[in-house]
């Protein structure tokens, strides 16, 4: 049998995978397991770590912090502003498991959270407050005194 006419065994290349390698080394330095997109053509069912969506905005006296924490009590979220990182935390308790009950999907996520953030310059951390109201997290951050522009009118003599 000549070199031409032998077959080797071929591996199909995946694009992603080198991406999904990484992702897996990635999320190993964080604790977080990573699940593989393509493996399998069953879709894979895991309980991804939770960490809720935030939105922040901002205006000429604060930034606003929105987060989404759905399910949760206002007791279960704990604010922290320490060395200019303002840290939101807590925990979103699985609910208990009724045997009559069967489950076919679990795809909202439960356990421990953390986000935090570094405060911009003109931020003033002591003033800090938060509500709390429909599974939405608001936190007010107000921009300090000195931040804010001052109108120096010009005389002209």
């Amino acid at each position: 049998m000549s070199a031409l006419t032998r077959w080797e065994p071929t591996t199909r290349w995946n694009p992603f995978k080198e991406l999904e390698e990484m992702e897996k080394r990635l999320s190993g330095y964080f604790g977080r397991t990573a699940t593989p997109a393509g493996s399998d053509k069953k879709e894979a069912i895991s309980v991804a770590e939770w960490a809720p969506l935030v939105d922040i905005s901002e205006d000429d006296k604060e930034y606003v912090i929105k987060a989404e924490l759905p399910e949760m009590k206002k007791e279960e979220i704990k604010i922290n502003v320490h060395d200019d990182v303002l840290a939101i935390s807590g925990e979103r308790k699985y609910e208990k498991e009724e045997k009559s009950k069967k489950y076919h999907r679990v795809e909202r996520a439960y356990g421990s959270f953390m986000r935090s953030f570094t405060l911009p310059e003109d931020a003033d951390g002591s003033k800090v407050n938060a509500e709390y109201k429909d599974g939405v997290l608001k936190v007010h951050l107000p921009k300090s005194e000195k931040a804010k522009p001052k109108a120096i009118e010009v005389k002209v003599s």
